[in-house]
């Protein structure tokens, strides 16, 4: 059930995009929520340009109802820093938070929405999941390409660059990210986790 704040500064969701701050990870693979965050707020006419909550922020109505979209910059593995200090100022609960982020495990293109799950060896989630207590937020997460091959490192391969013809199948997936987005808010869980996933 949804509580509501009684506050002016309630909002409906929280939607948070993961990433990086720096200029030079900005369309590596590990930034692919920031990515996902920007084509959403873009259709909604929304700009994430605000300071607070350790972020990059901003509120906005999409579908008559009230949002947050946040990008910490606070690197990705304190990302937790972030949500807790939103989900407290909004007084929301973890079910009303939504998380977009990186997946190695799909394709680019491919997006999966789950209700609730482990940090599946993502150091936002596992510190989102660590700092609030709980891992029952909703999430999306983006596929990003698995690695080349075993031996290629990890940290290497999430900080590397979409090619050409990898990112056009990205704007397919911030596409499809936004749609089902649109779904959520509209408290369309199902509706959209059998369209999309």
């Amino acid at each position: 059930m949804f509580f509501k704040s009684k506050s002016q500064g309630s909002v409906d969701w929280l939607i948070v995009g993961l990433g990086n701050p720096d200029k030079k990870y900005e369309y590596t693979r590990h930034n692919t929520g920031f990515m996902a965050l920007d084509n959403f707020a873009d259709r909604h006419n929304i700009k994430v340009n605000k300071i607070k909550f350790k972020s990059l922020y901003n509120q906005g109505v999409v579908c008559g109802k009230k949002v947050a979209l946040l990008k910490p910059s606070t690197y990705m593995n304190l990302s937790g820093q972030a949500v807790v200090e939103a989900m407290n100022f909004y007084k929301i609960p973890i079910e009303r938070v939504i998380v977009l982020f990186d997946d190695i495990s799909f394709d680019p293109s491919i997006i999966k929405i789950k209700r609730k799950g482990t940090d599946g060896g993502h150091n936002g989630i596992k510190n989102i999941i660590y700092l609030t207590g709980k891992d029952t937020f909703l999430r999306i997460k983006i596929g990003v390409g698995k690695k080349p091959n075993e031996h290629y490192d990890l940290a290497d391969w999430v900080l590397s660059n979409f090619s050409k013809d990898e990112f056009k199948l990205m704007q397919e997936a911030f596409e499809k990210t936004s749609d089902a987005l649109e779904f959520i808010i509209n408290d369309k869980l199902d509706e959209a986790m059998n369209k999309f996933n």
